[in-house]
């Protein structure tokens, strides 16, 4: 289903739908209202929301969409100016699963309609859901308390930070890497709505700065971010080698730097995400001594990045992230959740 205010935008992105052999456009709706009135009758796998239309608005109208949708996963069209930022990661948050940029007419480019098509195809219901979930080994935990966690996240995965830290403790006196695969003009938002859904101050990583219990740093849109060790203090570092994965930040580098200077003190969390980024640093982590948490297929937008550690049966757990986040509180000796 296409929701957009622009009969040029719904005619193009029908097209781009339409083009391939196994998509068809269900419905299109020019406001979130008529979005609303479909959806009660209409039956879609993917909605393609704009946020910025006149009327209710795609945002304001996130959570009746997602409440009649029937588990219907959102692709938000958004401007990659500020101004668009901040209501798409917003949405995000809410439970929009990934963002698309919206090009100016006649920019709709060959590369462009790969990624679209990608993006629909991975939210789509045969690639997040199965009748069996696949087996998956479990590994044991690591016996030593926790004393840094990483998280690393795409698709669907800055919903499922949120209700991992709704539910986890604030006052953790561990440091938080966060490797979130988002366009870079929208790292600055999503480090400020990260702290607003946290409750933990949270900042754009800097090159060599220290990683501060309770404090929660954000990798970069042009960078990796890892940690290194210096004597007893442990610092950020901002690589931009090439990573096995090709994504930039990438969570390979991040997990693989903390099994180097944390070892059995190390924790992963792998949260949902397209594709297998993570899965190569997650088994050096754990190598070392470290443990890694995933969410599980039925919670996840898109299961591909919990996916890959999962059935590498390199994962401690396979979790919501609401249960993730009572582990995290446990290894690292807090008594309770919120």
């Amino acid at each position: 289903m296409i929701v957009d205010d622009s009969i040029t935008a719904r005619s193009v992105l029908s097209r781009i739908v339409e083009g391939e052999d196994d998509m068809i456009v269900a419905a299109t709706a020019n406001s979130a209202e008529q979005a609303l009135g479909v959806l009660g009758g209409e039956q879609v796998d993917v909605i393609l929301l704009d946020l910025e239309m006149p009327g209710i608005g795609g945002l304001a109208a996130l959570p009746k969409i997602l409440e009649v949708a029937r588990g219907a996963q959102i692709l938000v069209i958004s401007s990659l100016t500020l101004d668009g930022a901040e209501p798409t990661v917003a949405a995000l948050s809410q439970g929009a699963a990934d963002t698309l940029p919206k090009p100016a007419v006649g920019q709709f480019t060959v590369p462009y309609r790969q990624n679209m098509i990608a993006k629909i195809r991975a939210l789509g219901r045969s690639e997040r859901a199965a009748a069996r979930p696949p087996r998956t080994r479990a590994r044991r935990m690591a016996r030593e308390q926790a004393a840094i966690i990483a998280i690393g996240a795409s698709t669907g995965g800055i919903h499922a930070m949120s209700q991992l830290f709704s539910t986890l403790p604030r006052g953790l006196r561990v440091p938080f890497l966060v490797t979130q695969h988002l366009p870079a003009s929208f790292m600055p938002v999503f480090a400020r709505q990260l702290e607003g859904f946290s409750g933990y101050p949270t900042s754009i990583a800097r090159d060599r700065a220290v990683l501060r219990p309770g404090h929660i740093l954000v990798a970069p849109g042009d960078g990796h971010l890892v940690a290194e060790r210096k004597g007893e203090t442990l610092i950020a570092r901002i690589s931009r080698a090439p990573a096995p994965s090709g994504f930039m930040p990438s969570v390979d580098p991040m997990f693989h730097s903390l099994g180097e200077v944390a070892g059995g003190q190390a924790l992963g969390v792998m949260l949902s995400g397209m594709g297998r980024d993570g899965c190569e640093g997650a088994a050096h982590l754990v190598e070392q001594g470290g443990t890694i948490f995933a969410q599980d297929q039925e919670s996840a937008a898109v299961w591909g990045m919990p996916r890959g550690v999962a059935e590498a049966g390199i994962a401690a757990a396979v979790l919501p992230p609401q249960e993730i986040a009572l582990r995290i509180a446990a290894s690292t000796g807090a008594s309770q959740c919120k």
